[in-house]
């Protein structure tokens, strides 16, 4: 094992990993610290009943940037797939296909939402002044601003959107997904994940209607999300990287010119246990996971965070300002309970995904991670289904042992067929999606702010700026931060220019 290295990453998610395998290629010396036993975090797959599955759904978008894509398809080959999107959204009691169809909507949809949507969308230029989304407070949109309680979630989306569509589908999903109102959401959270940002944008997608056109097709490999991540940790093993799995970061020690790291063995998190049991409960990579055993020592020219930014102040030493500790604990992450049936009997339906934001089920979303793909390896006889449950760790829903109730009442509510189910399992996930409550900017700005005078330390990453990104984005912040490495030092300019780029980032459903 390397006791010194050009480059350590925290975390072998898919922006540590594309860091790592870009700065390989480069000839740097680089080390992986990842606490779990696998790459990839979210984004790793896993066997349920002989069927690869992902934690939750995941896609390759078309909006990857045309250098990432080469980048991929030269990696996995004719692995990566190019499939139609066939999923299906629940609105108003009834199920449209997603993406979204005109003709199919005015069928569908009961004529009073209709109507309504039409006439916000006449009025929407007297609510936002035709612009789409209201501008943030100070003007443009970033990720870390201060904090207005007049931009909201809900206000942002009623201007742009109207009142009828806002009430009918983002009002409730948002509960569901983050835990709170509209009303004490900020807008960035509207600017962050709602692409469309008026009706007539939205109709102008639904019209164009092309086969092949953007949200109408998506990458997807033939083993699963997470053939992507073993991909790029092959390439970047290959290249000369190093990567410890099951090991911790327990102290991070700044010093003039370089780096020290002291390391543990982790927890090497187990795989999803079958029956009606709990699964791996992932968390962040490199995170401190108590007294420093091992005595690992690493010193590195630079270090990589890709760890929530809240865990990489617990870790550094001497530690942040107490302002900065109480921002970093205002903090909060979305977790998510993951629960796999296993369905006998053949294809459960022809969709890929069933989007439910009502709030008659705790469930966001059932996907069949068999429909993404087209595979000799999955089974004629049997397939899995992914329900999605957002939850705050240790609540109810976090605490529940049997979950087979709740998929039957799902269904039933949600008017799906049911399953012939064999087998239940759990996976419980505690840092999935950042919360951007009414004022969280302000304590992001200054634990941001804190990072950047670290020496020789870089955070990125979804976790690592606490941002909502796919995993196209996450890939190009690591790409980034590695051409911001000079043969002189750290080029802060152009990490500079790399951020005001994320800034921009709007996640892809």
């Amino acid at each position: 094992m390397r006791t010194s290295a050009d480059l350590v990453v925290l975390g072998a998610g898919p922006s540590g990993l594309a860091a790592a395998w870009r700065a390989a290629r480069r000839g740097l010396s680089v080390t992986v610290l990842e606490r779990a036993g696998h790459v990839g975090g979210l984004s790793a797959s896993f066997e349920v009943a002989g069927i690869r599955v992902d934690h939750g759904s995941h896609r390759l978008h078309p909006a990857t940037p045309p250098h990432l894509l080469a980048d991929l398809r030269r990696l996995l080959g004719d692995d990566l797939q190019t499939r139609p999107r066939n999923g299906r959204l629940r609105i108003a009691g009834r199920f449209v296909g997603f993406p979204l169809r005109a003709g199919e909507l005015a069928r569908r949809l009961p004529p009073g939402l209709l109507a309504a949507v039409a006439r916000d969308a006449v009025t929407a230029p007297l609510r936002s002044g035709g612009r789409g989304f209201p501008e943030a407070p100070g003007g443009g949109s970033r990720t870390v601003r201060g904090g207005d309680r007049a931009d909201t979630y809900a206000g942002a989306l009623r201007a742009s959107l109207g009142p009828a569509l806002y009430d009918a589908l983002y009002a409730p999903y948002a509960v569901k997904l983050w835990g709170l109102p509209g009303e004490e959401i900020d807008g960035d959270q509207a600017r962050r994940r709602v692409t469309a940002d008026s009706p007539w944008k939205i109709a102008k997608r639904i019209l164009r209607g092309q086969p092949g056109g953007q949200g109408k097709i998506f990458h997807y490999p033939r083993r699963g999300f997470g053939q992507i991540v073993d991909a790029l940790a092959e390439a970047a093993v290959a290249a000369g990287a190093e990567i410890r799995l099951g090991t911790a970061c327990t102290r991070i020690e700044p010093a003039e010119g370089s780096v020290v790291l002291r390391t543990s063995a982790g927890p090497a998190l187990p795989e999803a246990a079958p029956g009606r049991t709990e699964g791996a409960a992932g968390g962040p990579a490199g995170e401190a996971a108590g007294p420093d055993t091992a005595g690992g020592r690493i010193e590195a020219g630079r270090v990589f965070s890709t760890i929530p930014m809240p865990a990489l102040a617990r870790l550094v030493e001497p530690g942040p300002p107490e302002e900065v500790v109480r921002a970093a604990g205002r903090l909060a992450f979305r977790a998510m309970v993951l629960v796999y049936a296993v369905h006998e009997g053949g294809r459960w339906t022809p969709y890929d995904a069933h989007y439910l934001p009502g709030p008659d089920t705790p469930v966001t979303r059932i996907s069949e991670p068999a429909n993404y793909r087209v595979s000799a390896d999955d089974p004629a006889g049997r397939t899995v289904l992914c329900f999605e449950i957002p939850c705050a760790a240790g609540d109810g829903i976090w605490a529940t042992e049997d979950f087979s109730g709740l998929v039957d009442e799902t269904l039933a509510a949600s008017g799906l067929p049911p399953v012939d189910l064999a087998d239940l399992v759990v996976r419980r996930v505690p840092h999935v999606y950042p919360v951007y409550a009414t004022g969280y900017a302000a304590h992001l700005a200054g634990l941001d702010a804190w990072a950047a005078t670290v020496p020789n330390v870089t955070t990125f990453g979804r976790l690592g700026l606490f941002a909502h990104d796919n995993t196209h984005h996450a890939m190009a912040m690591g790409y980034d931060a590695v051409d911001a490495l000079t043969a002189t030092g750290w080029d802060a300019s152009a990490w500079r220019a790399a951020r005001a780029r994320f800034s921009a980032h709007v996640v892809e459903d």
